[in-house]
């Protein structure tokens, strides 16, 4: 059984694939090839934003989104500490500092009245991610960072697809970034990413950024980055695009599934009434994780923890002097969450399987 199952993937949309890479391939147009503009027309219309933007990684978009909104030297910027280091490491590459915030209780995404708790003169802006797909409470988070004349970055890296009250992920707030990275929802061969906005100057900068600071070829007019996105990879996504909503729509049944055979279990996640989850990961939580995962791998399902450390408790952090209570929810969390497999191809077989092996690891 697989984690994520790329090679279903593929087989079931092998000749739209093939037929999107052998274009580019024959073009010879590997940087910024057509492919490109049409996979950022496809992008924006889907989510409806006038404005995005693909670059080289979902690390990337956030360095733009961060480079487009002027952060300087010993800006703070708060940021979950529950979610992947690259969201807390973009910060600190261009000289911010990131002030970790911990997450709610219940949805796991970033809890904004610890938000407010964190915010200093020195703080700038908010990187809210929308956590194993489901989009954080980004209304009081804006609602927020307006009175506090802050601005927001959503960090859609794992939620691309995701509608928070009808709004889907990424229109959410200024400026949003996302992820390619395969084992995403919406996944290329390689790193991707891309950044949305309705606003044209925003948009603008950061176009000019993820091609070395250029407004015209050799007018470099900022410090930019080499940023740009491959075409080979913008073709794997103008084939996979079509069919995502599809998968979508199959990820949540999966989802129901599970959430129905893992109900009494273990802590099945909790989706907000207003949101529709894209499910990157299905996360659950149990004090014996270890003897739930050591089972399951005997049996051939592979599971993975995400995310075994809050970034506070990272070395390169920890050093800060941030302590376990600064953050009590983010670190209690950490020690009982676990991934089970997700994907649109599961079978109801499958995650039954999967739900049984789970029962007779506690039994």
């Amino acid at each position: 059984m697989n984690f994520i199952d790329l090679k279903a993937q593929y087989k079931a949309y092998q000749s739209e694939i093939d037929s999107e890479m052998k274009a580019v391939i024959e073009s010879c147009a590997f940087i910024m090839g057509p492919q490109v503009a049409q996979v950022e027309q496809a992008l924006a219309n889907f989510v409806n934003i006038p404005h995005a933007i693909t670059c080289a990684s979902g690390t990337d978009a956030l360095l733009l989104a961060l480079l487009a909104l002027d952060l300087q030297t010993g800006d703070e910027v708060i940021v979950p500490d529950f979610t992947f280091f690259a969201t807390a490491e973009a910060v600190s590459l261009l000289g911010g500092t990131p002030i970790f915030a911990d997450i709610n209780p219940e949805t796991w995404n970033i809890d904004v009245a610890d938000i407010e708790r964190k915010i200093t003169p020195r703080t700038k802006g908010i990187i809210p991610v929308s956590l194993y797909g489901q989009c954080a409470d980004l209304d009081a988070i804006n609602a927020l960072a307006s009175a506090k004349n802050l601005w927001v970055i959503e960090d859609a890296a794992q939620s691309f697809g995701a509608t928070y009250k009808g709004q889907r992920s990424g229109t959410l707030s200024t400026i949003s970034t996302t992820s390619f990275f395969p084992a995403k929802p919406l996944g290329c061969f390689g790193d991707g990413g891309a950044v949305f906005t309705a606003n044209a100057t925003l948009a603008a900068k950061v176009r000019s950024l993820l091609n070395h600071g250029q407004e015209g070829r050799y007018r470099h007019t900022r410090i930019g980055i080499n940023g740009r996105f491959d075409t080979l990879q913008a073709a794997v996504i103008l084939a996979k695009l079509p069919h995502y909503q599809d998968e979508i729509e199959k990820r949540n049944q999966v989802a129901a599934w599970y959430s129905a055979g893992l109900a009494g279990i273990v802590r099945t996640p909790h989706i907000e009434a207003h949101n529709i989850s894209v499910w990157a990961q299905y996360t659950v939580a149990h004090p014996k994780r270890e003897t739930i995962c050591e089972h399951l791998k005997t049996k051939g399902i592979p599971t993975a923890v995400h995310y075994p450390t809050p970034l506070h408790s990272q070395p390169v952090y920890a050093a800060t002097g941030i302590d376990e209570s600064i953050c009590p929810v983010s670190a209690q969390v950490s020690r009982v969450v676990f991934s089970l497999p997700m994907h649109p191809f599961l079978s109801k077989a499958d995650v039954n399987f999967i739900c049984n092996e789970i029962r007779a690891a506690l039994s």
